[in-house]
């Protein structure tokens, strides 16, 4: 028979085997922590946010309690501080105001009526109207289109105010930083502004830095990230605009920054990987619109009041010539114009929609558009990239290829290794929109976008034979190819496409 146990002996039994008190603790204060940041994100999350990214920040979370917390925190606010907000509402009433009587001077399309509901729409939206007498020229050579607005800059006399996402000082574009420089050097007022992140993560930004504090240029960063000058935000909240006006006279926008066409990489030189664009050169009373946008994006950053810029130049007329429209969209307005935009154009259309986007992740609203105009009967057409030079954006693309296709959707496949970067669709033979905003959920709440919609059948034939050089050397993408794609390229694409709803 076993001798008894002794108390003492049970009690030393019990101290080897038992957990710590503090330990104890320790664990129900870690479980409450992570029961309370489950309860609380149920409730705060969806407020304002798309189902599908409030469901991706929720599961970010719900699996990586802690993390997933830290990086909603970092990533989750979209909005633009207080200040810049109320910058932006102040030049919309400006805008309204003072654009009234010449918008009353313009007459309706006289085309298909849903063209003048999209100009309405984009007037209640972005604030400006649609103006006529205006002459749109497209320029599809990258140094071409870095020449062009050299040139243009040579012959400024009052002021010159150019503002990209990625500045470069290389080889292709010292030329335009020359002619910067000179214009600044002989009186003209030169302001140049270029997104902080897009720019600085370029190979040489110290050197440009160096280069324009020892000009006469003015020029600042857009969205600065400097934490040390209390300068902080989401960090992936950018300024994705293009525009460069010279003397209210002459305006460009579209897809290309100020670099050269590697984007001065190694690699891409190598292996020969150019960005292939689309700019546009703009004349008449819309660069005035342009010059708006810049102002409003300047004041923004140095806090200066360019009134005198604040206005659309006075032009003999504004009739006749392309109809022009400037939609100005991102985290300073709301109600996503472009995403609107878009949508509007798309259930509009009746024959034909042509779509060229780099990176083209579209929401559910914007995926149901462009698969209905399939269904019905509406003949459409997306270029993209065959390899693109983002991963996890470029997986997320692939990943609706699937449901385009079976919409009817014809997909065409840019050759690697160029980048097709150009930015712009045609609806029927009515209206053409170029611009720096992609076709993807960043463009339409995270990046400030500058678009134009042009409507005048001249320049939307204008802008088919550029599509028909793209198909001409792009490969179609076929239902039966993507559907026996390898299951891990599927997977991968699967996980980039969740991925890309974390905003």
């Amino acid at each position: 028979m076993a001798p008894a146990t002794t108390l003492k002996e049970i009690c030393v039994i019990w101290t080897a085997f038992s957990i710590p008190t503090s330990s104890v603790w320790l664990s129900v204060v870690i479980a409450l922590v992570d029961l309370v940041i489950r309860v609380v994100v149920l409730g705060v999350i969806p407020g304002n946010r798309r189902p599908t990214t409030a469901m991706a920040w929720l599961l970010c979370i719900f699996f990586l309690p802690y993390i997933g917390l830290a990086l909603f925190l970092m990533f989750g606010n979209f909005r633009l501080s207080r200040r810049r907000r109320e910058t932006q509402a102040a030049v919309n009433e400006r805008i309204v105001e003072g654009t009234r009587e010449i918008a009353a001077q313009v007459p309706p399309y006289d085309g298909p009526s849903w063209v003048n509901s999209a100009v309405e729409l984009n007037r209640n939206l972005g604030f400006f109207p649609a103006l006529g007498a205006n002459s749109v020229q497209l320029i599809e050579g990258y140094q071409e289109s870095l020449d062009a607005m050299a040139a243009e800059i040579r012959t400024a006399t009052d002021y010159v105010n150019a503002e990209f996402y990625i500045m470069s000082s290389d080889a292709c574009t010292d030329n335009l930083f020359k002619e910067l420089e000179a214009a600044a050097e002989r009186g003209v007022r030169v302001r140049v502004l270029f997104d902080h992140i897009g720019s600085i993560r370029v190979p040489g930004y110290r050197q440009m830095i160096r280069r324009l504090k020892a000009s006469e240029i003015q020029w600042r960063r857009m969205l600065p990230l400097l934490p040390v000058k209390g300068q902080w935000r989401r960090p992936d909240l950018r300024n994705h605009r293009k525009i460069l006006v010279v003397d209210g006279r002459v305006g460009f926008t579209g897809s290309q920054n100020v670099i050269e066409p590697w984007y001065r990489k190694k690699k891409n030189h190598k292996v020969g990987r150019q960005w292939v664009e689309l700019m546009a050169r703009l004349e008449g009373p819309i660069v005035g619109t342009l010059n708006v946008m810049f102002a409003t994006d300047w004041s923004s950053e140095t806090e200066e009041n360019l009134e005198s810029q604040l206005a659309v130049h006075h032009w003999d007329s504004f009739t006749g010539g392309v109809l022009c429209q400037v939609v100005p969209s991102g985290p300073g307005f709301v109600t996503e114009n472009n995403l609107r935009l878009f949508n509007t154009l798309l259930y509009s259309a009746e024959r034909r929609i042509t779509i060229s986007s780099p990176y083209f992740v579209p929401d559910d609203s914007l995926l149901y558009a462009i698969t209905t105009a399939a269904q019905r009967g509406v003949r459409v057409e997306l270029f993209v990239s065959e390899s693109g030079d983002q991963f996890l954006v470029h997986h997320a693309q692939r990943s609706y290829y699937e449901a385009l296709l079976k919409a009817g959707v014809r997909i065409f496949l840019y050759p690697k290794p160029l980048v097709l970067h150009a930015k712009h669709f045609t609806v029927d033979e009515d209206v053409a929109v170029i611009g720096s905003s992609n076709m993807d959920m960043r463009s339409f709440s995270l990046n400030l976008e500058v678009s134009v919609m042009m409507i005048d059948q001249a320049v939307v034939n204008e802008m088919h034979r550029v599509e028909e050089q793209y198909r001409a050397v792009s490969r179609e993408l076929l239902l039966d190819e993507w559907i026996n794609r390898p299951v891990l390229a599927r997977y991968i694409d699967n996980v980039a496409r969740l991925t890309a709803t974390l905003q």
